[in-house]
């Protein structure tokens, strides 16, 4: 094509690269900011359709977990009651095989007899206040506890442990005279056997819910990795590419303006 002050081809094609140039610096621009390479559908669409769909497996695995720390915290509390309430039957069982002695005294037998009666209380105490979250294992009439263990819905059952002193079969007998300590004797261990049950079933319980927990992050883990490994971008590459895009967009503005100039020759054709 000859000289015109119209259409100049160099020009156009110097400002094709240039657009493009920017379009590449644009982009690897947009990466370095989010750190993604693929940060929406526009970027790729299949792409971002299966990272959408793995961050909501994470989401919902979250969810899980936040559920799995609070039942955690519900049994951690109701193993400490437990094991609070094992203490004191230890302290009644000493009361009763005292009580046992044949040789005590009526105000000796009623003062171990009030002794006994506020170990008894502070068991439907500690039973009572046993609480997380609004759930108590412990206390007289309650249910077991249900905790879901994935996004799925599966779930497992952690058995109520009632331990208060009607549970415990406490109140039955008294101290003031001597078969009726005997009879509280076996009664403070039947209790004592029924506390160190419950305790070995809260106790299996929070192990359970620990692997669970424990399996539960390490697949959020693996999902967020896999996330990284499609949408991540790699920075080092990024700011490599980034370098040598600023250089080609210099380069492009400079051919631009050289292009730009060819027009002026046109007026050399009319000089003199």
């Amino acid at each position: 094509m000859g000289l015109s002050v119209n259409t100049n081809p160099g020009a156009l094609t110097a400002l094709q690269y240039l657009n493009k140039t920017g379009s590449e610096l644009n982009k690897t621009q947009n990466r370095i900011n989010t750190g993604l390479k693929v940060s929406g559908a526009k970027d790729n669409a299949a792409i971002f359709a299966i990272a959408q769909k793995m961050r909501s497996t994470i989401a919902a695995k979250n969810a899980v977990g936040q559920g799995i720390d609070r039942a955690q915290s519900v049994v951690d509390v109701a193993i400490s009651a437990a094991e609070a309430i094992s203490d004191i039957l230890v302290q009644m069982k000493e009361i009763a095989v005292r009580a046992n002695d044949p040789g005590l005294n009526t105000t000796t037998r009623t003062t171990l007899e009030n002794d006994f009666n506020q170990l008894v209380d502070q068991v439907d105490t500690i039973g009572g206040t046993a609480e997380f979250n609004g759930k108590n294992l412990v206390k007289l009439g309650a249910e077991d506890l249900e905790v879901t263990t994935n996004e799925k819905g599966s779930s497992f059952t952690v058995p109520k442990a009632e331990m208060q002193s009607i549970n415990l079969q406490l109140q039955l007998s008294d101290l003031l005279d001597l078969p009726n300590s005997a009879v509280k004797l076996l009664i403070v261990d039947n209790a004592i056997s029924t506390v160190n049950s419950h305790l070995s079933s809260l106790g299996s319980a929070h192990k359970r819910l620990q692997i669970v927990k424990t399996l539960n992050e390490n697949l959020i883990d693996t999902f967020e990795i896999g996330v990284g490994n499609i949408v991540d971008a790699d920075l080092a590459r990024e700011s490599a590419s980034l370098q040598a895009l600023q250089v080609k967009q210099q380069l492009g503005l400079q051919a631009l303006a050289i292009a730009n100039q060819s027009p002026q020759a046109i007026l050399s054709l009319f000089q003199g």
